[in-house]
């Protein structure tokens, strides 16, 4: 997997993900004063992202947030402890 751009916020995700058109976007559902949640909402909708292409990443334990993120239009939630490529290939149903 190759890194194609970083955002540091909202705005800047949607511009650079709007830009590249990347394959698979990961977004921290803590991002200080931003929700991780409504930047999703904003990949998909203002850039055409495909939701099956978005997978929320977090420290905190998929418990914490299950409800949001099952009602969130997303590929699905990885904790940041098993972040790896194979990982994020098997949350969008892809083999390696």
């Amino acid at each position: 997997m190759v890194v194609v751009a970083v955002a540091s916020n909202g705005d800047d995700a949607v511009r650079r993900a709007a830009e590249l058109g990347p394959d698979v976007s990961l977004v921290d559902i803590d991002l200080g004063g931003e929700s991780g949640f409504d930047v999703v909402r904003r990949l998909t909708h203002e850039t055409g992202l495909e939701p099956a292409t978005v997978i929320l990443i977090s420290t905190h334990a998929e418990d914490d947030y299950a409800e949001l993120i099952s009602a969130s239009p997303v590929a699905g939630f990885l904790p940041k402890t098993r972040l790896s490529a194979l990982a994020i290939r098997e949350v969008l149903g892809r083999t390696p």
